[in-house]
């Protein structure tokens, strides 16, 4: 199989990598972090402008067509500047949502919009109950006229604070943990009904908690099938997880690179400590650790697109264990290499740390991906 980049692939590598070089120093995050929305709209503009939000999207839709490999590069680079704007929300997940749903007329309204930049969204499903569980949806969607009322509350929802529109699960049919009779809804953020409560995660993103209060919407809201929506939502994760791995891939990549320059620079008793063996051991298990998380990476990447269900199901899970597993190695011991430096607020190692240690929770953690995994070979 040929891991080659093409071309194309290798100028927007360098693309992003230029813009965030010159751009996204940690200290400029730092100020993005404080505006209202957690974010720059600027950066979010310039996103735009380079094509990365529609990177994904038919060309048709002003897009550029490409795929999951392609976001995986992207999100390397963010993870490397540990980036905080909606690009998951808006592009992976929501979008995700509408590349395999949406009919031509929502994909015609909507996707040239993300392109430009001037809409974003988040994608709706989680609750606090459901855990990791995706069929767990107690949200509700009764018909009333020619349209649809909601009534119910969603958790954890990624950027929902700041998105204009959000797509949302609620239960049409079946009980409370069928796959059955779950649909999607495309919902004004600031719809009648609509509450919204938004705060800062613990890796500096954003995130809201969602109330759905009688919202009214219309029939020309549902996206796809009514009740047909699972195998939607499931295809929308596994994209979120592909892009989170390589997301965390960059930010090991960081994270190994300025332990090497502090193991070069550091002086204890008169010499860098870089050159203590035992050190030098510690960087090389994080390079290989870094390695296998790239690997897996890149066959999640590769499976998002997968049409046999088991297969991207199966491969997915196993690049979710394998990058959480690498992620948490290799920010540990960066941390541990630094000493008591390496954890705090003003040091950046502790912010990789952070957004690897919530890779491993988002989605599903790595405890349930390896019980899916056992389950399969039973």
């Amino acid at each position: 199989m040929d891991f080659d980049l093409t071309d194309d692939q290798k100028l927007l590598t360098d693309s992003v990598s230029k813009l965030l070089a010159d751009r996204y120093t940690f200290e400029a995050r730092k100020g993005f972090q404080k505006q209202p929305e957690g974010w720059s709209a600027d950066m979010w503009n310039q996103f735009a402008e380079m094509g990365l939000l529609g990177l994904p999207f038919d060309e048709a839709y002003g897009g550029f067509g490409g795929g999951a490999v392609d976001v995986m590069l992207v999100m390397e680079q963010f993870g490397k500047a540990l980036v905080l704007e909606p690009y998951l929300a808006t592009v992976v997940l929501a979008g995700t949502a509408l590349r395999l749903a949406g009919s031509e007329a929502q994909k015609s309204a909507i996707l040239p919009e993300i392109v430009g930049g001037a809409l974003k969204m988040a994608f709706a499903h989680g609750e606090q109950s459901a855990r990791y569980d995706l069929s767990d949806v107690q949200s509700t969607a009764r018909r009333s006229g020619d349209g649809w009322v909601l009534e119910g509350a969603k958790s954890v929802v990624l950027h929902g604070g700041s998105a204009d529109k959000l797509v949302v699960s609620a239960r049409t049919a079946g009980e409370r943990n069928d796959r059955d009779g779950i649909t999607l809804f495309l919902v004004d953020g600031d719809a009648k009904g609509v509450g919204r409560r938004s705060y800062q995660l613990r890796d500096g993103t954003r995130a809201a908690e969602v109330t759905l209060s009688a919202v009214q919407v219309g029939a020309d809201a549902v996206l796809g099938g009514v009740g047909d929506a699972y195998p939607v939502i499931s295809r929308v994760v596994e994209a979120g997880i592909s892009a989170l791995a390589a997301e965390v891939v960059g930010g090991m990549d960081k994270m190994l690179d300025v332990t090497l320059e502090y193991l070069r620079t550091r002086q204890q008793f008169g010499k860098a400590i870089g050159e203590n063996q035992v050190l030098q051991h510690k960087a090389a298990d994080m390079l290989m650790s870094l390695e296998q998380g790239r690997s897996m990476s890149m066959l999640a990447a590769m499976m998002v697109d997968e049409p046999d269900a088991a297969e991207r199901e199966r491969n997915i899970a196993m690049a979710k264990v394998g990058v959480g597993q690498a992620g948490k190695f290799v920010s540990q011991n960066a941390v541990q290499l630094h000493g008591g430096i390496g954890m705090t607020e003003e040091y950046v190692i502790g912010h990789y740390f952070r957004r690897a240690m919530m890779f491993d929770h988002s989605f599903g953690d790595t405890a349930y991906y390896l019980g899916k995994l056992a389950a399969q070979v039973q």
